[in-house]
């Protein structure tokens, strides 16, 4: 905060040093008058002092300190009325002598009050757009720390995956090539999610028609021709993390659907639809119509990459994941509203 100052220009400093007493209007006027009083009783004692031609002398600091330090309209006051003591008891009463020195003394004055009174505003303009650029600054930061945080968390689930990956391909060396590019599927696939989600342009889209441009993005870099995605979401705000999480396990469940489904050629649809549990709770949905799990397989109890990749999702949202299957296989996530504090 000390460095902050340091920085600030003088006349800066010292106009805001007087903006509490200019905001107390009484005291400003009372100053003004204990100014005016106090330059008139000097102006008295140094009357066999000072030559002639000098009736100013004493009234020109009460004024540039009044309008200084207490405002506008106080500067004016004492202006005024200290012209007035100085051509009553000063001013000798010749006509044009009088006229020339309150012409003199005016112009003085009003130059003063002005440029003190521009200096203010000034002053005023460059708080604000310091406080400004402070806000721009510290909203910078927190974005900044925010960014490295999603760009820590993101690299940490790669690393995830990527040793997942690497366990699924030592135990068997015969598929390696495979498992590789399903890992290179998969971050390719978070690219493309994190591009949409950082998009300017989107900020603003609602998840539904985002999670629809997803799931089509899907559909099509799978080959899956006669197999449609039909999302229904209800409007929902989640925070860019959990979003994020929601619409990776969206696709890696999509993608378990058009890989366990259908067979090749086989069409279908996959729903995908977001509704309220509760007045604190969402609950996730991803159905299809195919041919549904085999008796007594719980995908909860396999070894399958893509169920873990899910359930550590899930985990991130705070939820927990169902299944169930009759006619197709519907997949649920229950899930908090809000992310934990």
């Amino acid at each position: 905060m000390i460095h902050k100052l340091s920085t600030v220009p003088f006349y800066l400093r010292a106009a805001q040093a007087t903006e509490q007493l200019r905001r107390h209007v009484v005291a400003g006027y009372a100053i003004s008058l204990s100014a005016t009083f106090v330059a008139f009783v000097l102006r008295v004692a140094l009357v066999d002092t000072l030559p002639d031609g000098f009736p100013y002398l004493t009234f020109f600091p009460a004024v540039i300190l009044t309008a200084f330090f207490c405002g506008l309209g106080p500067g004016v006051l004492c202006a005024v009325l200290c012209g007035v003591l100085a051509w009553y008891f000063f001013i000798p009463s010749s006509g044009s002598q009088s006229a020339l020195a309150l012409g003199f003394y005016a112009i003085i004055v009003a130059v003063d009050i002005t440029l003190i009174h521009i200096m203010h505003q000034a002053a005023r303009h460059l708080r604000q757009e310091r406080t400004v650029s402070e806000g721009l600054y510290e909203n910078q930061r927190v974005l900044f720390q925010e960014l490295q945080h999603r760009v820590a968390n993101n690299i940490q689930f790669i690393a995830g995956l990527l040793r997942m990956q690497k366990r699924q391909a030592a135990a068997d060396p015969a598929r390696a090539t495979a498992i590789l590019n399903e890992a290179q599927t998969r971050l390719e696939t978070i690219s493309r999610i994190h591009r949409m989600l950082h998009d300017p342009g989107r900020m603003d889209l609602d998840i539904g028609p985002y999670l629809q441009e997803i799931c089509n993005d899907v559909l099509e870099s799978s080959g899956a021709r006669h197999v449609a995605c039909v999302v229904d979401f209800i409007p929902a705000k989640l925070d860019l993390t959990r979003l994020t999480a929601l619409t990776l396990l969206v696709v890696e469940l999509v993608t378990n659907a058009l890989k366990h489904a259908f067979g090749p050629e086989e069409g279908g649809i996959i729903t995908v639809s977001l509704r309220p549990l509760d007045a604190a709770r969402y609950v996730l949905a991803i159905s299809d119509d195919g041919r549904g799990l085999a008796p007594g397989v719980d995908p909860g109890k396999g070894d399958s990459l893509g169920w873990r990749i899910c359930l550590g999702l899930a985990a991130q949202l705070d939820g927990k994941l169902t299944t169930s299957s009759g006619r197709g296989t519907t997949v649920r996530l229950d899930f908090p509203r809000q992310g934990p504090a």
